[in-house]
């Protein structure tokens, strides 16, 4: 395909997105399906085109005029990726495939953006109701927040200390160009490729086939790292998912002791057992919820991890079709799930033993507010400072930007090149 028959095609995933409200990989997967003369760099093109079109969706819509899935991959093409106005009024004038010509509106808007005063939501692509929660969880640097939010993220990955380290994990990758990653000492980073560049298959690597590395963002393995499990204790990960934290609790603790990983949703559990056997985990009891109670875990753990349901803000460079799903009913929702999680997961822990919190969100509501509010209702913990965790453990490393009174700590993509993600730790009294 050339590139005129790659934008109406973007123009045609992104369509379907919006109209029919799918979601973005699904109708990337179904239009390759349905266009099978499209190749893997064809759909490796569109998928970016489609994706860029809506990390930028609010200020190329606003610097167009006009923010209808035309309007906003036409701009990514000509000015996110830089490819000019000339090269793109060639290929719509010239390939047979690409969508119509350039309107007078159209080249106006590409050409000049003297009459363009985007406002400071539309400067930072995020929505507009959701903006005075960025301004309040991050204030004059909000608009330097939510642009990074709207740009491609790496490919991170954890080393599994199980079965490899991290030099050994890095002189496999080193055709793919991967490098440590700056904070966390486990981790590998595959920078990011810009315009039409196509990312690595690491999932096809031997390395990955044999357990040696998993597939985590930096600040998921920060978290995991602040939380200082420990070999023979008793942890459980009560909101365990696909089991991407609780493989690197695992390995924290050397196979030792006994680590439970549970999750409401059994659906969301159903990929950790392929991963439990790649990675050698020996010391996890999967709870399905659906056949199996913790009961008997009630003030027994010396750790419970809580990575709890959220909005997702602070993952938006990976699933930037969600930011725009996002309603103000969801977010008060996940508030009301994130106090019950807390609230049932606390009770598992034993007298002295550790709760953490965390988020993969960079809103106040949903993070420091929260743990504030645990705390108030549960005297019986005190706040531990993940701050001083990051020091003792982490002594090479950039200390975090957003840090509150409390020591707990948000990452984000300005200001760590990380995930947004939030960590909170708490201690029982003896």
């Amino acid at each position: 395909m050339k590139d005129g028959g790659r934008l109406a095609a973007a123009i045609e995933v992104l369509t379907e997105v919006e109209t029919r409200h799918r979601p973005v990989q699904l109708a990337l997967k179904d239009w390759g399906a349905a266009h099978r003369f499209a190749g893997s760099g064809d759909r490796t093109v569109i998928g970016n085109l489609v994706f860029d079109a809506l990390r930028n969706k609010a200020s190329l819509g606003a610097r167009m005029k006009d923010n209808s899935a035309r309007a906003v991959v036409l701009a990514t093409y000509c000015l996110g990726w830089g490819k000019g106005l000339e090269a793109l009024t060639d290929i719509l004038e010239k390939d047979h495939h690409a969508p119509e010509a350039l309107s007078d509106a159209e080249i106006a808007c590409l050409t000049t953006a003297e009459d363009h005063a985007p406002s400071l939501h539309e400067q930072a692509d995020v929505p507009e109701w959701l903006w005075p929660h960025f301004e309040t969880a991050f204030g004059e640097n909000a608009v330097e927040e939510g642009q990074a939010l709207a740009t491609r993220a790496p490919v991170d990955m954890r080393t599994n200390t199980l079965k490899a380290d991290r030099d050994k994990v890095l002189k496999r990758l080193a055709h793919t160009g991967a490098q440590p990653t700056p904070l966390s000492p486990v981790g590998a980073r595959i920078e990011a490729k810009p315009d039409l560049g196509r990312m690595p298959h690491v999932q096809a690597e031997e390395g990955y086939r044999k357990g040696w590395f998993e597939l985590q963002d930096e600040a998921s393995q920060l978290a995991a790292h602040l939380a200082q499990a420990k070999p023979g204790e008793q942890v459980l990960d009560f909101c365990a998912g696909g089991g991407g934290k609780t493989l690197a609790l695992a390995a924290a603790m050397q196979n030792k002791g006994q680590l439970y990983a549970y999750d409401a949703d059994r659906l969301r559990l159903a990929p950790i057992h392929e991963r439990l056997q790649r990675a050698g985990v020996r010391n996890i009891q999967v709870k399905d919820p659906a056949s199996s109670s913790l009961d008997a875990l009630i003030g027994q753990m010396d750790l419970v991890f809580i990575d709890a349901p959220c909005t997702g803000t602070g993952v938006w460079r990976r699933r930037p079709d969600s930011k725009w799903k996002l309603a103000e009913k969801a977010l008060q929702d996940r508030i009301d799930d994130q106090r019950r999680v807390l609230e049932t997961a606390s009770k598992y822990v034993k007298p002295g033993g550790r709760l953490a919190y965390a988020t993969c969100s960079v809103l106040r509501e949903e993070n420091q507010d929260q743990a504030s509010w645990f705390l108030e209702q549960n005297p019986s913990f005190q706040p531990v400072s993940a701050l001083d965790i990051w020091k003792k453990t982490l002594p090479e490393a950039q200390l975090p930007k957003y840090v509150s009174d409390r020591g707990d700590i948000l990452l984000t993509p300005a200001s760590t090149q990380t995930d947004g993600f939030f960590i909170a730790l708490f201690q029982r009294e003896q």
